[in-house]
């Protein structure tokens, strides 16, 4: 029971930190860095989807969109995060015509 006693004891001496120490770390001029333009943590945005029927009716996310609309939304979505994933899907029996409207973008 004593050697636990002793061993106890001398654990607290040496885990225990002196007020000398304190003053010491304070002596030195450390220059610490900044991070003035640091951006939140956030998961990555959900991927963009533009379906394309074969009568020419756009949908970005299941909603329905003129061309006009679409290219301001892709636009906002790009501005807000640069790497926006846009997934298109177009039907096989569109055609060219239908890949064509996109060539801008």
């Amino acid at each position: 029971m004593v050697d636990i006693v002793f061993n106890l004891l001398l654990f607290l001496m040496l885990a225990t930190r002196f007020a000398a120490d304190d003053d010491a770390e304070r002596k030195f001029d450390v220059q610490l860095a900044t991070a003035s333009n640091a951006k939140p943590l956030t998961a990555l945005p959900d991927e963009l989807v533009v379906n394309v029927a074969a009568d020419g009716k756009i949908t970005l996310n299941g909603k329905p969109r003129k061309l006009a609309d679409l290219e301001t939304d892709l636009a906002a979505a790009k501005k807000n995060y640069a790497d926006q994933a846009v997934l298109i899907r177009g039907e096989a029996e569109g055609g060219i015509r239908t890949w064509w409207m996109f060539g801008g973008l």
